[in-house]
Formats: structure tokens, sequence, C-alpha cells
């Protein structure tokens, strides 16, 4: 799965432009998230040398990303500028800003998983009726 992750105020605390403090267990979820099977793509409003600090914050601490603010890897947004739209296609957006704000990362993870076997089992359901 394609899973666009926010950073600040869901992988660390909001103090843009400084980064804030790691959210507990963020880093450890979405490693294993990655380590799963899933392509992460680091989704964010930080741009430039903001962004690049946010890259190497998460890069510090064992976590890559599939992409950053594109879906695709070789389409990378550091250099382009700010009237580029950054709306993604992801099979699952993890932000604080979400209705009903963020849930634990222990949550988060249980959520992720059971979307990924509903989704396998439904691409099966399909199968059935055509």
């Amino acid at each position: 799965m394609l899973i666009a992750v926010d950073f600040d105020g869901t992988i660390v605390e909001h103090r843009y432009p400084a980064i804030g403090k790691e959210k507990p267990f963020a880093i450890e979820v979405l490693r294993k998230l990655a380590s799963e099977g899933n392509r992460l793509v680091l989704w964010t409003s930080r741009e430039g040398d903001t962004l690049q600090a946010a890259v190497d914050f998460c890069r510090e601490r064992g976590l890559e990303f599939y992409a950053v603010n594109s879906e695709l890897p070789n389409n990378s947004l550091f250099a382009k500028s700010s009237n580029v739209g950054r709306k993604i296609s992801a099979d699952i957006y993890i932000d604080d800003r979400n209705l009903g704000g963020l849930p634990d990362w222990g949550e988060i993870y249980e959520i992720v998983t059971q979307t990924r076997f509903q989704k396998k089992r439904r691409r099966g359901l399909r199968r059935l009726f055509k």
C-alpha cells in the first residue's frame, strides 16, 4: 500500500519551522510498516531547507521514504516552486488534521494492517462477481 504521512503534528509535535519533539512510537511504527512492504511517502507542506531538515530527521532515525511530496520516487517536489499542487494519490493518509484528530501510533498500525487485509479480501470478492 502507498501510505502518505504528514510530518508536523504527526511524526513530530508542531514547532514549524523548527522540528518538534518526536511523537511517541511514530518512527517505530512507520519503520515497521515500511518493513512489511508498504511504500511511505512524506507528505508535508514543508519545502526547501525545512523539507530537507524533516527528511534528514527521519533518516537519522532509520526511516527512509519511498518518495517525498509525490507518489513517485523520482518526482520529488524539493526543487519545484510552491505553485505546484501537492495532492497525491495514496491508499491511506496519516495526518494530525484528520477528522477526529490523530489516533495514537499503536492504533494507527492496527488500522493500516486491517485496511490492507480488507483491500485484499475485497479484491478477492470482486472476482466472484465478474
